[in-house]
């Protein structure tokens, strides 16, 4: 009997044991860029007749001008990556893989300095391209902020002749959201955040919208929205850096880290309150 109580004793300290046991760190697969791409100036209708049918190409190289192609037309001088047989993200400066992102389903940033953004889920990068945030008279808030209400054409706030293709507002009260728009290659926005028409569809149909309790309150918030560093608007473009330094732009992994972690109990918080909600449906 004694032999018995013993082997019970010892069983349920084994489990004791085991069920204390801290939680096992969540696996995440670390993917790095290519090697590094070097950079020069060119004249836009000799390139484009070097490569007149090439549209990958053209699609990086348009990109890398934070612009799109109405505003490439007008360029003169642009520049160009040596290797263009790359996919986007090895030209834009997020990095591919940031582990301290692993718990946070969703969440885009945008990068006033670099005039970049880009989208990352469970701490992979998705998606990334140019942007062309607020101007100098009307700077885009930097902070956290939620993917809110959106619509596939609205208009502007500032002005209603302006029409806005993909908008998704993220700041209700001032207006100001992410949507297609001119991009002349500069902050030139009245603090929204514009977007090649492409990337501004991908985020409309990848973001969450919230859920409202009522006309005043939110119940459910969106995705994860956080808008940081300033930009120059007295130096030159920052993209011309990289003719010298290829990785004068580069946003690395410990700088996304300290732009999240002041925020990053309320974004989990969140995503709780979301998955909450979900599972109630």
């Amino acid at each position: 009997m004694k032999k018995v109580l013993l082997i019970l004793i010892i069983s349920i300290l084994s489990f004791s044991c085991k069920k204390s046991d801290p939680p096992a760190i969540k696996e995440i697969q670390i993917r790095k860029k290519t090697a590094v791409v070097s950079y020069h100036l060119e004249k836009r209708k000799e390139w484009l007749k070097a490569n007149p049918t090439d549209d990958s190409k053209l699609n990086i190289v348009i990109a890398v001008n934070r612009t799109d192609i109405a505003n490439f037309a007008k360029m003169d001088s642009i520049i160009v990556p040596s290797d263009l047989s790359g996919k986007i993200e090895n030209y834009f400066p997020f990095p591919l893989t940031v582990p301290y992102l692993r718990d946070i389903d969703k969440i885009i940033f945008f990068s006033y300095p670099t005039q970049a953004f880009a989208a990352y889920e469970k701490g992979q990068l998705v998606y990334t391209g140019p942007t062309n945030m607020g101007r100098k008279n009307d700077p885009t808030p930097t902070g956290l902020f939620y993917t809110n209400w959106k619509a596939e054409k609205t208009t502007s706030t500032f002005n209603d002749e302006w029409e806005l293709r993909w908008n998704f507002n993220i700041e209700n009260k001032k207006g100001i959201g992410f949507h297609q728009y001119a991009l002349p290659g500069y902050p030139a926005s009245h603090s929204c955040l514009r977007l090649q028409e492409k990337d501004a569809r991908y985020l409309y149909d990848w973001a969450d919208q919230w859920v409202l309790a009522d006309k005043e309150n939110i119940k459910v918030k969106g995705t994860p929205v956080i808008v940081f560093g300033s930009y120059d608007f007295d130096a030159k473009k920052p993209w011309l850096q990289l003719i010298k330094d290829p990785m004068a732009l580069e946003i690395s992994k410990e700088e996304i880290e300290k732009e999240t972690t002041p925020f990053l109990d309320k974004i989990l918080t969140e995503q709780k309150n979301r998955e909450a909600y979900q599972n109630s449906k």
